[in-house]
């Protein structure tokens, strides 16, 4: 070696650059898999705090952010699959913090328009600020080799022939587990299409649904103060749909509660129990289930319309706070109280139109939680159905003969759908389905009935269940 390049500097250390909008995409991901906290929650105050701390971070770079952290959680199977191919180890192995890391590259690769070059010299650069120069180089390397493919190159490499392994090869193409495709296509019925269609319908960004409270402002008017981005809902009177997703709290009519974020699902749900036809009194309404208040505000609402009120119960304390700030400023009677559904306070036959909203697995809206996905297991299926029954059935009790009870849950599962009403019908007796179609009026392929099951691929909704029974005796 010449004395002259001995001499020569060596190249000066970089510091890495922070971006904030991949830094809070990062923080995000860590804190869904850190916390098991899930991306809806998490979100809105990392933006809120870029916001605050950033004069430059403005409504795109919140976009891109959202667009990473919801993108990368979808896509996730699909992408481990890809990275699998692309390291020498198994990811058991490989740290979660470096596969955060890898994953959003891989989405700026496979799932958006960003160059490929800068895809990989932004995550790289990510690398460098929360791993290291060292673990940065690894990246680098993964994230070179995923940059020779595009997403259907890599999907005819990593996922096995639909011929050979139907599951499977949905389960990698279109990132769910194989056990929820199983699921999910048991539910569905019908061949590959319709299954195709339900597991992209999950895949994709759900559009932002307010729900206009009667009494308190009209469809027309939320439409109006929302402005050029607003379309009307699709199947509720009383939904708008944010064209362009946007930021609900910001306006004036949600901030006071005269509107709320609800999926058009919902709606339909509580407005079926709603005009469910009933003879007698109609006076008492309960909601059985009722955190976090969606649905309790769209009751009470309307039974104050009628001059009903509703009694809003809820197990969890900080759940039942949630319903308490849902339904202030409701123009009629409510009560809202910390109760279990499965041994409630109330008499026998005090109510003449019960919800029952149950927990639940929540495969119905892994378009809206995709982290949901990746934490449940079959066994989960078993673990609630205890739970539903005992629910179901004390509902019945609490309706006064000839009252109506609304079954619903967020599932499409029959497991928690039909099977559960079948049985508390067969084991408690003194109670008949009613026709659920009718109460939907003008929304399609609702099924051979009398329950009704909606779908995100057929009715842009989360997958919801109802079941409407009258008490007989």
């Amino acid at each position: 070696m010449s004395e002259q390049s001995r001499r020569r500097p060596s190249t000066p250390y970089r510091r890495p650059k922070k971006d904030p909008v991949r830094m809070l995409a990062f923080e995000a991901l860590r804190a869904v898999d850190e916390r098991d906290a899930y991306a809806n929650l998490v979100l809105p105050p990392l933006l809120r705090k870029a916001r605050e701390n950033n004069e430059g971070f403005e409504a795109r770079d919140a976009a891109l952010a959202t667009e990473l952290v919801y993108g990368t959680l979808r896509r996730q199977g699909t992408y481990d699959a890809v990275i699998a191919a692309c390291v020498d180890r198994p990811l058991r192995e490989v740290d979660p913090p470096v596969l955060d890391v890898l994953s959003l590259g891989a989405h700026q690769l496979l799932g958006t328009r960003i160059p490929t070059h800068a895809a990989v010299s932004a995550s790289v650069e990510l690398a460098r600020v929360v791993l290291g120069d060292g673990r940065a180089k690894f990246v680098n390397a993964v994230l070179r080799r995923i940059a020779q493919r595009d997403l259907d190159g890599w999907l005819e490499e990593v996922a096995p022939p639909y011929e050979e392994d139907a599951e499977d090869h949905l389960a990698v193409v279109h990132s769910h587990p194989r056990w929820v495709v199983s699921a999910l296509w048991d539910a569905l019925g019908g061949g590959r299409a319709g299954i195709e269609d339900l597991l992209e319908a999950d895949n994709e960004r759900p559009e932002v649904t307010l729900v206009a409270r009667p009494g308190r402002i009209g469809q027309d008017e939320l439409l109006a103060a929302v402005g050029e981005d607003a379309l009307p809902g699709r199947w509720s009177p009383y939904a708008v749909r944010l064209a362009e997703g946007g930021e609900p709290g910001a306006l004036a009519a949600v901030a006071e509660g005269r509107a709320g974020v609800q999926d058009e699902g919902s709606q339909l749900v509580a407005v079926a129990l709603a005009n469910a036809p009933l003879e007698g009194p109609d006076g008492r309404w309960l909601d059985g289930c009722a955190g976090p208040g969606g649905k309790a505000a769209l009751l009470g609402a309307l039974a104050a319309q009628r001059g009903a009120q509703l009694v809003a119960a809820e197990k969890q304390p900080h759940r039942a706070r949630l319903v308490e700030r849902a339904l202030a400023g409701n123009p009629g009677p409510y009560q809202v109280i910390t109760a279990d559904g499965t041994r409630p306070p109330w008499v026998p036959g005090s109510f003449d139109r019960v919800l029952v909203d149950v927990p639940c697995s929540g495969l119905g809206a892994l378009r809206r939680r995709p982290e949901a996905r990746w934490r449940r297991r079959p066994e989960d299926l078993e673990g609630f159905a205890p739970l539903q029954r005992a629910l179901l059935t004390e509902a019945l009790a609490s309706v006064r003969v000839g009252g109506v009870v609304g079954y619903a849950t967020c599932s499409p599962h029959p497991a928690e759908t039909r099977a559960v009403v079948d049985d508390v019908l067969k084991r408690t007796g003194g109670a008949e389905l009613l026709d659920a179609r009718p109460l939907m009026p003008g929304v399609p392929a609702l099924g051979d009935g009398p329950d009704v099951q909606l779908w995100p691929h057929l009715h842009g909704t989360d997958a919801m269940y109802l079941a409407l029974l009258r008490r007989t005796g």
